[in-house]
């Protein structure tokens, strides 16, 4: 077997054996086939496309080419989610308590900040003491005592996708549907779970832009979770707003916190009810979605969500106490209010934008080595639909950096639509995908 022939064949529109694709895939995480072959592999794969078929062989690939996590010693239909990312996405610290205090073991592995979108493992670490570096042993010990743990990746993951990303940033193969769907996929089938729920964002602030293209995204995600086994739901979300009122790390589990108690914004207890349910839904823990969602509600209303949080933030090392005192926290040493600049409603905001403008306070990751102020963020106090008047408060920015008070003001101020017609918003949820079809909202 040859990788020339092998480019040929896609170049020319054949269909890999898994066979082939194994060979690349070996041959690449090996150091055996050079990156200027699998680039034009890559971009072989961008114009031809694959089926199905190829599809799910790449990724199972792809996930068997380094350590796949065994859950099989914890009783029951282990669920994941994953998040294609947003901006005041923490729906993992809100949902996986509740869908553990459900009765649903939740073995979750996350990873950190990229580019604009906060990170839940940072999130998490923004709590004192707690560390999301925990052994695979630990790991399972904490979800089999407890039902539930959020951890960063263990041991040698899905390796062959750290290689073909890291090239496909360089050789504008990034957007390409089977690769974008067999990298995601390939990382939570090696995490181990028997069911996965997928969170595809859309709008300005995800990287899927239109509903259309996140319909196709979530609908080959969920073909290849079929042809391995696995079953998946796939909910397609809106991101054309931040999530919630809060963005940036510490200010995000204060927020995660109120959601848990029954006192947070209502889009994003929605937004999280839902999430759950569909877990719950996935573990077969009623047989219709409503019984599932009474589940999720419940368990804000009766306080066992909350409990759960705290008990896994205590295995995980973390100081209980500033749950139920935020004042614990490390705050910021610079809070700076940000004014509306003319009277009306806030039409539009450029989400993308005003995840950038956290960073600049050092929420965010500007390099790999960035440090992160896990104090710094923005509290917004008006969304798209709210009225608001001509120097009233719009958010309020926190850091620790004097110099990026100004560059972040400017940024959120460019992001935020103010006119006089107050807008229609747009649904939290567009669509829910599953093996039976799409359903639109």
């Amino acid at each position: 077997m040859r990788m020339y022939d092998l480019i040929m064949k896609k170049r020319l529109g054949g269909t890999l054996s898994d066979a082939e694709i194994n060979f690349i895939l070996d041959g690449y995480t090996k150091g055996d086939i050079p990156d200027y072959q699998i680039s034009a592999f890559l971009m072989a794969v961008c114009f031809q496309g694959m089926t199905a078929e190829e599809t799910a062989s790449l990724t199972n690939g792809i996930a068997a080419s380094g350590d796949m996590v065994d859950l099989s010693s914890i009783p029951g239909i282990k669920v994941d989610k994953h998040s294609t990312g947003g901006v005041g996405d923490k729906t993992t610290l809100i949902i996986a308590p509740m869908v553990a205090a459900c009765g649903v073991p939740v073995a979750m592995m996350s990873g950190r900040g990229l580019g604009h979108t906060g990170g839940t493992l940072d999130k998490l670490e923004a709590i004192p003491g707690l560390s999301t570096s925990v052994e695979p042993e630990r790991f399972l010990d904490i979800v089999k005592k407890i039902g539930v743990a959020v951890v960063g990746q263990t041991g040698n993951l899905a390796p062959a996708d750290k290689k073909l990303y890291a090239l496909r940033d360089v050789t504008a193969t990034i957007d390409c549907m089977p690769l974008i769907a067999s990298s995601i996929m390939s990382k939570k089938i090696a995490a181990g779970a028997d069911a996965i729920l997928l969170d595809v964002k859309t709008g300005s602030g995800a990287f899927m832009k239109t509903i259309n293209d996140s319909i196709r995204l979530a609908e080959t995600m969920v073909a290849i979770g079929e042809h391995v086994g696995r079953h998946i739901i796939a909910l397609i979300t809106n991101m054309d707003t931040p999530l919630g009122y809060a963005i940036g790390n510490s200010l995000e589990v204060m927020e995660s916190v109120e959601i848990l108690k029954g006192q947070g914004p209502a889009d994003l207890t929605e937004l999280c009810i839902q999430l759950a349910a569909n877990m719950l839904y996935l573990a077969e823990k009623a047989d219709s979605m409503e019984g599932c969602i009474e589940m999720a509600k419940k368990t804000i209303a009766d306080g066992s969500a909350l409990a759960k949080f705290k008990e896994m933030v205590a295995a995980e090392g973390g100081d209980v106490a500033v749950i139920d005192d935020f004042n614990k926290f490390p705050q910021a040493a610079i809070c700076h209010e940000v004014k509306a600049p003319r009277s009306g409603y806030i039409t539009a905001m450029q989400t993308e934008r005003c995840g950038i403008a956290s960073v600049v306070l050092g929420a965010g990751r500007e390099t790999k080595d960035s440090v992160l102020d896990m104090s710094a963020g923005i509290l917004l106090a008006k969304k798209t639909g709210d009225a608001v008047k001509e120097g009233e408060t719009i958010a309020t920015l926190y850091t620790s950096k004097q110099q990026a008070v100004v560059p972040a003001e400017k940024m959120l101020l460019e992001a935020i639509t103010i006119e006089d017609t107050k807008p229609e918003v747009s649904p939290l949820i567009y669509a829910r995908v599953a093996v039976d079809g799409v359903q639109r909202f």
